[in-house]
C-alpha cells in the first residue's frame, strides 16, 4: 500500500508536466494571443493532399484589424513559419493567417525549358490554376479544393462558425472576400502567389519577401510582371538580399511590377549559417524595424 501512496503523486506530477508542454506547444510565443492549428481538411472534407495545418494568430485584447494572410514557399509549412514575423504582423494590429496551400511544386520548375516554348504563358496560367483553381492549365494536378482563394473562404468559413470571438465575417461576405480589409505576404513562391493576388485585386497590402522569379520566352521575366495593377502602388513591398541567387533578377520583376525604389527593400545583413541568404529576409530579427514599416499598422 504505500508503494501505491507513493506512485499516485508522481503520477499526477508527470501527468501536469504532461499538460504544461502540451499547453507551451499551443501557445508559442506571446500567451495571451489566440492560437490554433487548423487541418484544411476540417474546413472542406474534399480535401485530402496539402493536408498541413493551417495557423490562424490573433490578439484578443485589441481592436478590429486588418487580416495579413501568409504563403510559404516551396515546401514550406504553414504552422511552422517564421514565428518572430507572425509576432510582429500582430502586434502590428493585425490578424494572421498562414495558409497551407499544395506548395511543393513551384512555377520555375514547371514553367521552363520545353513547357515554356511550347506556353509563352506558362507561368501565369499556373498562378490561375494554384491561386483560384480556375483555367484549363494541366501541367499541376491542384484541384479547385487545393487553390489558395478557395482554401481561404473555407478556413474563414470554418472560423466563423468556431471562433465567434474573432469576429471573422468582417473578412468575408455572401462567400466572397473583402479584398480591402485583406493584406497578403510570402517568401519565395509564396511571395510570387501575392504578387500575381495583388496584381488581379485590390488588396489592403502586398508584402513579397524574395518573391519568384517566372519566365517567358527568350530569357526574358514573365509577361504578367508588367501587366497593370489593381492594388495602389503605394501599398506594394517587396525585399530581396543582395547575395541570393535571382536577387538581380528580383529587383527586376519588382521595377517591372511597378513597386516604388522606396519600398524595395536590399537587405545585406550578414546571414546566419542555419540559412539562405533567400530565407533570411524574413526569419533575421535584424530586419524587424523593416518589416513594421512595411505593415504600417493594421488597426
Amino acid at each position: 500500500m504505500k508503494i501505491k501512496h507513493f506512485l499516485v503523486p508522481i503520477f499526477l506530477v508527470a501527468l501536469t508536466i504532461v499538460f504544461a508542454f502540451v499547453n507551451c506547444s499551443l501557445n508559442k510565443g506571446n500567451s495571451s494571443y489566440s492560437r490554433f492549428e487548423i487541418k484544411p481538411s476540417q474546413t472542406d472534407s474534399s480535401i485530402s493532399i496539402a493536408n498541413d495545418p493551417h495557423l490562424v494568430l490573433y490578439n484578443p485584447k485589441t481592436n478590429q484589424g486588418k487580416l495579413m494572410v501568409y504563403l510559404p514557399g516551396t515546401g514550406g509549412i504553414a504552422a511552422k513559419g517564421p514565428e518572430d514575423y507572425f509576432n510582429t504582423v500582430v502586434e502590428q494590429g493585425y490578424k494572421l493567417i498562414s495558409l497551407s496551400y499544395n506548395d511543393e511544386i513551384s512555377v520555375a520548375e514547371i514553367c521552363s525549358g520545353h513547357n515554356l516554348r511550347v506556353d509563352s504563358n506558362c507561368a501565369e496560367e499556373f498562378h490561375w490554376r494554384r491561386i483560384y483553381g480556375e483555367g484549363p492549365f494541366s501541367k499541376i494536378d491542384d484541384q479547385a479544393q487545393d487553390a489558395i482563394i478557395p482554401r481561404l473562404i473555407k478556413l474563414l468559413e470554418y472560423l466563423m462558425k468556431t471562433d465567434k470571438k474573432g469576429n471573422w465575417k468582417y473578412y468575408i461576405k455572401d462567400g466572397k472576400l473583402r479584398w480591402r480589409d485583406i493584406a497578403f505576404s510570402g517568401q519565395s513562391q509564396g511571395g510570387g502567389m501575392a504578387e500575381f493576388i495583388a496584381k488581379h485585386q485590390s488588396v489592403y497590402r502586398i508584402i513579397s519577401f524574395s518573391g519568384g522569379w517566372d519566365w517567358s520566352l527568350h530569357g526574358r521575366i514573365a509577361n504578367w510582371y508588367s501587366s497593370g495593377n489593381a492594388t495602389p502602388a503605394e501599398v506594394w513591398y517587396s525585399t530581396y538580399n543582395v547575395k541570393e541567387t535571382n536577387g538581380n533578377v528580383l529587383l527586376k520583376q519588382y521595377k517591372s511590377i511597378g513597386i516604388p525604389s522606396g519600398h524595395i527593400y536590399a537587405f545585406d545583413l550578414p546571414v546566419s549559417k542555419d540559412r539562405t541568404p533567400h530565407t533570411d529576409g524574413i526569419r533575421n530579427t535584424a530586419y524587424k524595424a523593416k518589416w513594421i514599416e512595411m505593415l504600417g499598422r493594421g488597426n
